[in-house]
């Protein structure tokens, strides 16, 4: 393992690199490039790198850690679920809950709704895991989580033709929106439920934290990388935060040579 300088000690100190996940360090549900890992762990040389993602720990372990390595460990902070589960340094921050948000009725009145309405779609295909329920939110799939990639690709050309996540969330929006929920698209096949602000601008909670910590580190410069930058996407809210300085990525691919000209690398 690597030895990175402490935080306040790096070149750019004042400076953190935060990575939505599918689509800007990987493709979607695949695994990190070596070539990526690498440049991440030379970019932590020079300042903190974190990742936002809406999955959970487990998925993200599973995209960009291995059997030998924890995620936790190969970046300075790691938000999933948008920072409702974090960890700084490989140690876990306090956390927040969904469901005591907004109520087991609530939910309960929310899951059914949302799963009638899968029931009566006409989609290429349904696999199950409709519904993932998560600490800070839920994740609704219209084709359900457990479609294989050639069926997610499929589906997501299916979406975009036919729109039929942006029609599910105007009609839970309508119905369901005085709950103070936003609904948010992201990925390929799936779009996320949580209370209005804690989309990915809620991990900026844990740096302003830590700006007021005895030795913590005070975050001017932060530049945020995702694919999903567009009005409605999950990557919007935080690419268009006054807090950060956005760039827009195509994929892996495109994210890499952003950082590699950016930061000199």
């Amino acid at each position: 393992m690597a030895a990175y300088p402490p935080l306040d000690q790096r070149p750019l100190a004042d400076t953190i690199v935060l990575f939505d996940v599918d689509e800007t360090l990987t493709k979607a549900r695949r695994h990190a490039t070596p070539e990526m890992l690498d440049l991440l762990a030379r970019l932590r040389q020079k300042a903190a790198i974190g990742f936002v993602g809406g999955s959970n720990l487990v998925k993200q372990q599973e995209q960009i850690g291995s059997a030998s390595v924890n995620v936790t460990t190969l970046f300075d902070w790691c938000f999933a679920e948008n920072g409702l589960t974090a960890y700084r340094l490989g140690e876990e921050l306090p956390s927040n809950s969904f469901i005591e948000y907004i109520g087991e009725d609530n939910y309960k009145e929310l899951v059914k709704f949302a799963l009638h309405y899968i029931a009566d779609l006409d989609v290429p295909v349904k696999r199950g895991t409709f519904i993932e329920f998560r600490n800070g939110m839920i994740n609704i799939s219209p084709v359900g989580r457990n479609a294989s990639v050639e069926e997610r690709n499929a589906y997501e050309a299916f979406d975009l033709e036919n729109g039929i996540r942006k029609k599910f969330v105007e009609v839970l929006r309508e119905k369901f929106g005085h709950l103070g929920l936003t609904f948010s698209i992201g990925g390929q096949i799936s779009f996320d439920v949580f209370p209005t602000g804690w989309d990915k601008t809620y991990c900026l909670k844990h740096l302003e934290a830590e700006a007021e910590k005895p030795g913590g580190v005070k975050y001017k410069t932060i530049h945020f990388f995702g694919d999903k930058t567009f009005v409605g996407g999950n990557d919007y809210e935080i690419f268009s935060d006054p807090r950060t300085i956005g760039h827009s990525v195509a994929d892996p691919d495109d994210t890499y040579k952003q950082i590699k000209e950016l930061f000199d690398l």
